[in-house]
């Protein structure tokens, strides 16, 4: 059998080099001692003829430092990753792990996941495939559990998600005037004034609501953020129709998050209305507020963003329409005057 690899040293420098017989490549072993070439040589020799060998001896290796590392498998990391999240988040995560795409890998053991099982898993999911995929190899990485990526960075497929939109203000007319129920006649109300994700504003409680400074604040499920928007009028009239103590939405807390979109599914179709979901009421509260020059400090402070990032993505789909710079000047000016001219009043006491 011929060899692949040649071992010849050079005149220039003295350095041993290794020749590869089938790529014509030469590397370097950066040594002019001729016991530690023929070492590194006949090594490079072995690992070519007995690869099943050599991954038993790495394995020999890895295991004298962390034992568990040839029995860990994927689900292992899946069990793992759960006991970090909590409420939602982990409600979600248990819903995403069932993924039937992940079965091909689920027992494999981490050491011996090769690139083509991750690309195989990829072909068979959706686009929640790739995102919960990419984390969860990520997550083993973090924990030193796999000592190598499986996948390049660069070979992970492009994650596409499917375009986003908000409600338009005839959709949300036509769905309300639609609903006979009057608690989800109000939620759907609520939705389109408050922005909120469908789980938060069922879960809202009458002591959310101060009406003294006419506030609504809540502290998000999914993110522990707290939440923040001061209600006008319009607002304030759908809140005098809800429970004043207690839960604002009795039944539909009490109904899981799937159905709530599958009930506001079957409206919108009924209404021949496509492309939108539940959550499109905080899509379609972010675009307004971009449309109508809304500080964005203010939007990230009501959709309870943790950064500004986040509200822009909400609201990327805006249309906005801007003054010439000359006339946007003048609009501040008349502000500025109309501030200016406004009669002080003064309150004395009794």
């Amino acid at each position: 059998m011929r060899k692949r690899f040649r071992l010849y040293k050079r005149k220039k420098g003295g350095r041993y080099y290794i020749h590869d017989e089938v790529t014509g490549k030469q590397d370097s072993l950066h040594t002019s001692d001729r016991a530690t070439a023929v070492r590194l040589f006949h090594s490079r020799q072995e690992a070519e003829q007995q690869p099943a060998v050599n991954l038993q001896i790495a394995r020999a290796y890895l295991a004298a430092s962390d034992p568990q590392i040839a029995t860990r498998n994927w689900q292992f990391v899946m069990d793992e990753m759960m006991k970090l999240k909590k409420d939602q988040t982990q409600h979600r995560w248990q819903t995403a792990i069932k993924d039937k795409a992940f079965d091909s890998i689920r027992h494999q053991p981490l050491l011996e996941t090769r690139p083509e099982h991750f690309l195989r898993v990829l072909e068979a999911g959706k686009v929640s495939t790739n995102v919960y995929l990419r984390r969860i190899h990520n997550f083993a990485l973090d924990m030193t559990w796999l000592p190598w990526p499986v996948l390049a960075k660069k070979r992970w497929p492009t994650v596409e998600f499917k375009e986003k939109r908000g409600i338009t203000m005839a959709e949300h007319q036509a769905i309300v005037a639609r609903e006979q129920n009057p608690e989800r006649k109000a939620f759907y109300k609520l939705a389109w004034h408050l922005g909120a994700s469908q789980s938060d504003l069922a879960f809202l409680e009458a002591e959310n609501v101060d009406w003294d400074n006419h506030v609504i604040s809540y502290k998000r499920m999914k993110t522990d953020t707290v939440a923040i928007m001061r209600f006008d009028e319009d607002m304030a009239e759908i809140l005098r129709d809800l429970p004043s103590s207690g839960p604002l939405f009795p039944y539909l807390r009490t109904v899981r998050a799937g159905d709530r979109a599958t009930e506001f599914k079957q409206r919108c179709d009924g209404l021949g209305i496509k492309g939108v979901s539940l959550h499109s009421y905080r899509y379609a509260w972010a675009e307004r507020a971009k449309t109508a020059g809304y500080p964005e400090r203010y939007a990230q402070v009501n959709l309870g963003h943790n950064s500004k990032a986040m509200t822009r993505a909400y609201s990327r789909k805006a249309e906005v329409e801007m003054p010439s710079l000359s006339e946007y000047e003048r609009q501040q000016k008349a502000i500025i005057g109309n501030h200016e001219t406004e009669p002080v009043t003064q309150s004395v006491a009794a």
